[in-house]
């Protein structure tokens, strides 16, 4: 990816991620992502799913754990090239494909099998849109965690991971 490429702040209470866009190959996950951070939706948000040597999941629950209203769905770009390489990140999504809106994941290790394969339900994949430049170490770090159930929910950390501000830097 190059440094043409939108950059955004994820400052954590576990310390900062700065991720990379690549709005050349997932133009719509991209400008999706960034109407959540300039409307500051991720802030207060929570890292609510994190399964390690798998992916950490965050971007729509608060602190309360109340799912947070969304803008409508986008189209999957799972085949735009780009793969679930460890450091990268997709949207997450629901069994349709095309049904991602706020939520995230950043992948710990290379999940080949979150990957395009074919445009039909086993294939979609999940699309990914951008990758960790800077922070990684911290991403590593939430996976040490304690998980448990909360709110119907599994691999939820016990102490919250907050995303406290999410912005784009130059």
């Amino acid at each position: 990816m190059t440094d043409t490429q939108t950059k955004v702040k994820l400052t954590t209470s576990a310390g900062e991620i700065i991720i990379q866009l690549n709005s050349d190959k997932a133009p719509i996950s991209s400008a999706n992502f960034l109407t959540y951070v300039n409307e500051g939706f991720y802030n207060g948000t929570i890292f609510h799913r994190i399964i390690p040597g798998f992916m950490a999941q965050g971007g729509g629950f608060d602190v309360s754990f109340k799912q947070k209203s969304v803008h409508d769905p986008i189209k999957n770009e799972a085949d735009n090239g780009l793969i679930n390489n460890r450091g990268t990140l997709a949207m997450a999504r629901t069994n349709d494909p095309n049904s991602a809106t706020a939520q995230f994941f950043i992948n710990y290790k290379d999940n080949t099998f979150l990957n395009h394969t074919g445009k039909n339900a086993s294939g979609w994949g999940y699309a990914v849109f951008a990758e960790v430049i800077e922070g990684m170490d911290v991403v590593d770090a939430m996976a040490t965690q304690a998980t448990g159930n909360r709110g119907g929910h599994q691999d939820v950390p016990k102490t919250d991971i907050v995303i406290e501000k999410a912005e784009v830097i130059k």
